[in-house]
């Protein structure tokens, strides 16, 4: 046995309340075994008397339930956060207990269609069955601050409800919960902010808005590798990440670096999504590939993770954007509805299969 498989086992362990492991919440800060002794360091920023023993038990179980492990020692230190600083860490948010799957939509590049894919996936899921039967509780989070579009594209107007001090209900739209800086400025103002300010908006996001009870949280994040997707790495307990990209080698090659982000910050890839793969002639049924072809397949097998599919390009997804009126609402029958709509099966599947 080495070091790699001591972080195999505490992947094994989940943080308390959460179902995100304590690799992937990037609180290990070494492990290593010695002879057959496993010694592993953890440091996390909790008010939580109780936690650093609760998790400090949890270790210590699943290492000494590997049979080459005689005997496991764990230190777990507490960095103190200031008092009155407002700080909240990741597993810390009351507003964040009731949602149970946080996803991020993210590419490296702009205008590969994130958004309207955040929209439509959104809505999807919120059309979809649980397990239970119910249809499943979706909120949609825009944290594209300097450009953000899902007011739009969800067509809300009205502005979040103030429930509580510093406390915000988020706008519902088709079913799913919505919260945006799109609807907090008016609508010709910009957002000039530096880094600082871009992690506050994210973190209030997170925990000053009442999210309830959700099945899944996506994420819809801005272009790059820049502070917001730093931020939410951060501060939020991220189930993993969707990729999306075009066929075109430009957005396949940006796609590819931002999605190495991901990985050096422990979120797992879930896979990838190309989007404006083909116009198809509704006559022939002839696909017309104007951005190319195998982009985001050839994207999946580099980063080794699921291709997720394709979706085509058609005017009603446009047009829908447009009038706020998202194309798997109004027209399930669509091409690029029933490959939406694909798609989102394959994110719940991938999620709780």
């Amino acid at each position: 046995m080495n070091n790699e498989a001591i972080l195999d086992i505490l992947k094994t362990v989940n943080y308390p309340g959460f179902s995100r492991d304590l690799v992937s919440f990037g609180l290990v800060q070494d492990a290593e075994l010695e002879n057959s002794t496993a010694k592993v360091v953890l440091e996390l920023s909790t008010a939580d008397s109780t936690l650093p023993k609760t998790i400090k038990e949890e270790v210590e179980k699943a290492l000494l339930a590997n049979p080459t492990i005689e005997k496991a020692e764990v230190l777990v230190r507490v960095k103190n956060q200031p008092k009155n600083s407002g700080g909240t860490t990741q597993a810390e948010s009351e507003n964040l207990k009731g949602v149970k799957h946080i996803i991020a939509v993210a590419s490296g590049k702009g205008g590969v269609g994130k958004s309207t894919l955040s929209v439509n996936l959104a809505c999807s899921l919120a059309r979809m069955k649980s397990q239970n039967g119910e249809p499943y509780k979706v909120g949609l989070m825009d944290c594209d601050l300097y450009g953000p579009s899902v007011p739009l594209l969800m067509g809300i107007s009205e502005k979040p409800e103030i429930v509580a001090e510093n406390t915000l209900a988020p706008v519902e739209s088709y079913g799913v919960k919505n919260i945006s800086m799109g609807l907090l400025i008016d609508e010709e103002s910009p957002v000039v902010w530096r880094g600082p300010m871009i992690m506050k908006t994210i973190q209030q996001f997170a925990h000053n808005v009442v999210w309830g009870e959700l099945d899944y949280l996506l994420i819809d994040l801005p272009p790059g590798t820049g502070d917001a997707q730093l931020s939410l790495a951060q501060i939020l307990p991220l189930d993993g990440v969707l990729i999306i990209t075009t066929p075109q080698k430009a957005a396949v090659d940006v796609a590819r670096r931002g999605a190495r982000m991901f990985e050096k910050v422990n979120v797992p890839i879930l896979g990838v999504i190309e989007n404006m793969s083909f116009l198809q002639d509704e006559e022939t049924g002839k696909r017309n590939y104007l951005f190319g072809q195998g982009g985001g397949a050839s994207t999946s097998q580099a980063l080794q993770c699921p291709f997720l599919g394709e979706i085509p390009l058609h005017e009603e997804v446009r047009l829908g954007g447009d009038h706020g009126t998202p194309v798997v609402v109004t027209n399930p029958d669509n091409l690029s509805s029933k490959q939406l709509n694909e798609v989102a099966a394959k994110v719940v599947q991938l999620i709780e299969g």
